[in-house]
């Protein structure tokens, strides 16, 4: 495996990405409006309620803060370049490169999903910090805690990798690729713990959603920042996350293989 090739790639990639400057204040703004309202929601919720939640009205805040802060390594959608190539037939020219493709466009995805949270996470983790009101900040973590989320991170990056690569892979079999981009998000979005913290969901829901793939993208680090998960859980956890990251990696090229058996480049 060529590894400098790929993190070539990645670098070209990414700084690509980033000069999308304006894009990426728009969002700030969005997200720092969605995080208000999520955490204003969150607060009617907990004094309205005299039942024992099973996180505090704290740890909840910080969850939605770190949910807002990686909001740009969830894999919404896929590669709109690469779905383009697919669409009009030119990713013919992808087969000429002397590369792997499957890692050719994991790579693109790991610059796809790091780009635009470099650029939108430290505002938001300054503004979360240091310029809310107290009720609403979010707490800086201990030490142990902070390695932690780092670590779960880095889990969320590669397995919300691979999920976009799945996306890309999709437009092999379809058309358009419109339904697999419109049904992702929303499956995203609810069992991520994007919009609802996991933890405050049924008790019925928690053991299937701690085994569903998406509960390793946002849910599983933002527990370790607020401290909703002991430090010492991290091994579990990540072993969860790179399990499934193995699994999407191997289902993504068998069906990256099957669908470049069957694809047919028409012209000269």
């Amino acid at each position: 495996m060529n590894i400098k090739a790929y993190m070539a790639i990645m670098r070209v990639r990414f700084m690509l990405l980033v000069q999308y400057r304006v894009a990426a204040l728009a969002g700030i703004a969005t997200q720092l409006m969605f995080g208000f309202v999520f955490v204003m929601i969150l607060e009617a919720f907990y004094f309205s309620s005299t039942v024992l939640q099973p996180m505090s009205l704290k740890e909840a805040i910080g969850y939605i803060w770190i949910g807002q802060a990686m909001l740009g390594m969830l894999p919404w959608g896929g590669d709109a370049e690469i779905q383009n190539l697919i669409r009009s037939g030119n990713v013919a020219y992808e087969l000429c490169r002397p590369l792997d493709l499957y890692n050719h466009w994991y790579a693109r995805a790991i610059a796809l999903r790091v780009a635009p949270t470099v650029l939108r996470a430290l505002p938001l983790f300054l503004v979360s910090l240091f310029l809310l009101p107290q009720e609403y900040a979010l707490e800086i973590p201990t030490s142990t805690a902070f390695l932690a989320w780092v670590l779960a991170t880095l889990g969320a990056l590669f397995l919300g990798s691979a999920i976009t690569n799945l996306i890309n892979i999709s437009m092999l079999w379809t058309i358009s690729g419109e339904g697999i981009s419109r049904l992702l998000p929303a499956l995203v979005t609810v069992f991520s713990g994007m919009v609802v913290p996991l933890p405050l969901l049924p008790d019925w829901s928690q053991k299937v959603l701690t085994l569903l793939p998406f509960a390793g993208l946002v849910d599983t680090p933002a527990r370790f920042f607020t401290g909703q998960l002991a430090p010492s859980e991290i091994w579990i956890s990540t072993a969860r996350q790179l399990i499934w990251t193995i699994v999407l990696i191997i289902w993504g090229r068998r069906l990256l293989q099957r669908g470049l058996r069957r694809l047919v480049v028409q012209g000269g």
